[in-house]
């Protein structure tokens, strides 16, 4: 990388200059040397690869590093750039960097409502334009039903599947379900994933004497989450802000789940009541309340009307607003208008 840097600085030193600038004003917002590695890696790209390789735009995925190279890379080639800023990458980033690439930025993709306006206020008054665009999923992977609507028998199948990290709130989940046990309500759940947290979640689970109840899986395969989900009878997932500020913004899942005709109770927080409308498509409780979260989930379980209501809304949302080939359409007119195409 020093290489291509150093050819690129004697071929263009004026703009290697105001790149070099721009670098050192980052680095002192935050003290981070990875501002000059990003730096480092946009020289490479922008006198080994991109040279006579037809490319007339720059697009970064994530906020945070990739979207940095980006910027640099547009600075040193004056290719423009654009970005999708997604959720960890938002909500841990210096917003005065944030704010720096928006301004700089051709235009902004990113996944919930919710992030469209934080992202609006972090651009404090710049007009770039920061578009909506909801991942979505492949609604015929996830088509064939799982429950029907009618109440379930116990012991009550429960599902999670998460990422075992803090922002998932899997220990609010456990302690509602360790709830539910002491009032004597028969279940069984699964919980699928990994993560950071492993052996954190799983010591609460043996903590609370929840060996017998929660089954880890851990990470598994496709063709096999579609068994679980044809094979419950309500998906619960207790999302949360965690201490860094990190947040979901639409869990797939949930998602999945819906699209499955598998009811979901989960959290009030960040994008998901722009999926899941409580008591209409779904159940939301505030977040870290355990004793809440138990309450939806038995009444998720045991209330006819409320399934029969639900189940088929859920769905219905779900095949509306989260189909992701017309999803995928959108996106690529946000491309052609922001590439003036």
């Amino acid at each position: 990388m020093l290489y291509h840097n150093l050819i690129l600085a004697s071929k263009r030193p004026g703009v290697y200059a105001a790149a070099l600038k721009t670098a050192g004003r980052r680095f002192l917002r935050t003290r981070k040397s990875a501002t000059i590695k990003h730096l480092l890696q946009a020289g490479y790209l922008a006198n080994r690869l991109l040279p006579a390789s037809g490319v007339t735009h720059l697009h970064a995925h994530f906020a945070h590093s990739p979207t940095s190279v980006a910027m640099f890379t547009s600075q040193l080639t004056g290719l423009p750039f654009s970005f999708t800023a997604h959720a960890k990458d938002i909500y841990t980033s210096d917003p005065r960097q944030l704010r720096e690439k928006i301004e700089l930025s051709r235009f902004v993709v990113t996944c919930t409502e919710y992030n469209r306006r934080h992202l609006r206020q972090i651009a404090d008054g710049h007009q770039t334009p920061i578009h909506r665009n909801y991942h979505g999923i492949d609604v015929n992977l996830f088509s064939d039903p799982g429950v029907n609507q009618q109440l379930p028998d116990p012991p009550y199948r429960i599902l999670t599947i998460a990422r075992l990290t803090a922002k998932k709130g899997l220990p609010t989940v456990l302690r509602a379900l360790k709830l539910l046990t002491r009032q004597g309500l028969s279940l069984k759940h699964i919980l699928i994933g990994d993560g950071e947290d492993r052996e954190r979640i799983l010591a609460l689970v043996n903590e609370l004497g929840l060996t017998s109840v929660t089954r880890w899986l851990g990470t598994q395969p496709h063709h096999e989450v579609l068994k679980h989900f044809r094979n419950t009878d309500l998906f619960v997932l207790g999302c949360e802000v965690a201490s860094n500020g990190d947040r979901d913004g639409i869990p797939n899942v949930l998602l999945e789940s819906m699209a499955m005709g598998v009811p979901v109770v989960s959290s009030n927080i960040s994008a998901i009541p722009e999926l899941v409308e409580n008591g209409v498509t779904g159940l939301l409780v505030p977040p870290r309340q355990p004793d809440r979260l138990a309450e939806a989930i038995q009444r998720m379980l045991t209330d006819q009307e409320l399934r029969n209501r639900v189940i088929p809304a859920a769905r219905q949302a779900v095949a509306k607003g989260f189909d992701n080939r017309r999803l995928i359409q959108d996106l690529a007119e946000i491309f052609r208008q922001g590439m003036g195409m």
